[in-house]
């Protein structure tokens, strides 16, 4: 259903949407967001990007033993009627004050920090450091940060301070892979994303 049509038939789009997201069938190996005012599907990843983020996952759960907090992968974040997947994220240990209502996910309120691998591709790019970029700004999670090998020789930005209504970040740390880059607020503070995660410079 495109948004013309749903306009023209006086429906909700962002409601029409959702609908469709709760009864899609999703073939395996794919996952099914609602990034702004679109169903997004995508698949889940090669390789290299299973790779990462199971280090990042298992670094992040290192780091953060004791704290209340824990990574998880791979699951629904969502911000009123969006929904969004990030491949890895950060959320308290006891998470029954920010389940949604229909147990659908986690409410993105609740949720301090998420990191996507940008996968090859000009889409896939666009996808992290743009779409994501605005919607999780949107939904005010503190921290996003984008891991991108295609970023020069690979790159680590952490992005902070989101303003909402302008769906954005206000700060931006830019590090290239070989150096380290650190979370700088949140349970996941002092945590270092580096070589071991990343692997060294790709040049």
């Amino acid at each position: 259903m495109s948004a013309v049509a749903v306009e023209e038939t006086g429906v909700d789009l962002d409601q029409a949407l959702w609908e469709m997201w709760k009864s899609a069938d999703v073939p395996e190996g794919y996952r099914l967001e609602i990034i702004e005012e679109n169903l997004a599907v995508s698949p889940t990843g090669g390789t290299r990007h299973l790779t990462v983020n199971r280090r990042l996952g298992r670094a992040l759960h290192d780091h953060l033993s004791g704290s209340g907090y824990g990574p998880a992968q791979d699951g629904n974040v969502i911000a009123g009627l969006k929904v969004l997947i990030p491949d890895v994220f950060v959320a308290p240990d006891d998470t029954d004050e920010i389940e949604h209502p229909e147990g659908l996910g986690l409410l993105a309120s609740g949720v301090p920090l998420v990191a996507e691998t940008v996968s090859p591709g000009a889409e896939n790019r666009r996808r992290g450091h743009v779409l994501k970029r605005r919607a999780y700004a949107a939904a005010g999670i503190p921290v996003y940060v984008i891991i991108d090998d295609h970023d020069g020789g690979g790159a680590v930005t952490v992005l902070t301070d989101p303003d909402p209504k302008l769906r954005d970040y206000a700060s931006s740390t830019k590090v290239p892979y070989g150096r380290e880059a650190v979370i700088p607020e949140g349970p996941a503070r002092g945590f270092v994303i580096g070589p071991d995660i990343t692997g060294e410079h790709r040049g």
